[in-house]
């Protein structure tokens, strides 16, 4: 039996909590408060995560949901925003399960919080490709974006985006058990399956994404560049934002579970690698709302009227799409009369 706190997304709760590497059987675990200044230091960080990540997606969900006319960039960060959401849910029994170190909430929540924090792994990253994919579209191809590119279609697209990522998800919860030793844990089983689902995760959450979006911004900035013709670089300037900050947290966490495979679990530099870069992946599920409504070139004033920044930003998002399918329709009907 393969038993390991392996440093996939949905054992983020088991990196942090430190939990030991020796088999289950042999585990011999004693009662502990959080009372070490890493383990202090994290539970702060959870705390702060949990608190803005609600706020901030809540914030984004409310106004996109209910306060924004419907439109398709609404529909992507309004699942973006429903994902990270979800995550921070979750946290309160992360942070419990580090603080006591013995999970205590049965084995339907240990394998649960594990899919659910797979599942925003890779709905987050397939809902930033499609907004790659989306921008690219409409700059490439405009005329059939403005004819083809509406809200129900942008909802189905996150429909079966959501769908594969709750396929990708099921092998963190199939292989999530508990085990009562002197106190209880919640650890993976692979059963030999240890590099696939390593693999699997980093090809589909990480490999492809990354190629799919660094294609579409190729398209995107030679496009632009040859017609000139978007006048606000502020919807950009977000999508890089939002892309870039995925990436900055994700990158240190998915190379740190391909290093794992290769067991350096008495490293306590490989050890202190670990919890950083899990750290660095659960920030990504608050920052993205705040990057929507920093953006703006006075801070202060984002800072006094938040929700309204978040809108504009969003919004400014919508008008600068169909703006730049306007003027290129205007530039392709001119190039045809030409010729």
């Amino acid at each position: 039996m393969e038993y390991t706190d392996s440093y996939n997304y949905g054992d983020i709760l088991e990196v942090l909590s430190n939990q030991t590497k020796e088999e289950p059987s042999h585990v011999e675990l004693h009662p502990q408060h959080c009372r070490e200044a890493a383990c202090v230091i994290t539970v702060i960080f959870n705390v702060i995560i949990f608190l803005l990540g609600l706020t901030g997606n809540g914030a984004v969900i409310w106004i996109t949901g209910f306060k924004m006319k419907k439109s398709v960039n609404t529909t992507w960060y309004l699942s973006l925003a429903l994902s990270d959401f979800i995550f921070c849910t979750t946290l309160p029994f992360t942070m419990d399960y580090i603080v006591k170190n013995s999970w205590n909430f049965g084995l339907f929540m240990c394998k649960f919080t594990a899919f659910v924090m797979t599942l925003n792994m890779y709905s987050s990253i397939f809902i930033l490709v499609i907004i790659s994919v989306d921008r690219c579209i409409t700059v490439k191809f405009p005329v059939w974006a403005q004819n083809q590119r509406t809200v129900q279609k942008a909802s189905l697209v996150v429909v079966l985006a959501w769908l594969v990522s709750s396929l990708l998800s099921i092998p963190s919860a199939k292989f999530r058990e508990t085990k009562n030793a002197t106190t209880v844990i919640c650890y993976n089983n692979f059963e030999g399956h240890h590099k696939t689902v390593v693999f699997t995760r980093f090809t589909f959450g990480f490999l492809i994404p990354f190629l799919t979006i660094f294609t579409c911004y190729s398209i995107l900035i030679r496009k632009l560049r040859a017609n000139q013709m978007s006048k606000s670089t502020k919807p950009y300037k977000i999508m890089t934002l939002l892309i870039a900050t995925f990436f900055i947290c994700w990158l240190p966490f998915q190379i740190v579970s391909v290093l794992e495979l290769h067991k350096h679990e008495h490293d306590p530099v490989f050890h202190t690698a670990q919890k950083v870069s899990a750290s660095l992946a659960c920030a990504n599920s608050f920052l993205n709302p705040f990057l929507y409504a920093f953006m703006a070139k006075d801070l202060k004033k984002k800072c006094y009227s938040f929700l309204s920044k978040i809108e504009s930003a969003i919004d400014e998002e919508t008008r600068s799409a169909f703006r730049a399918t306007s003027i290129t329709n205007s530039v392709d009907i001119r190039l045809s009369t030409t010729v």
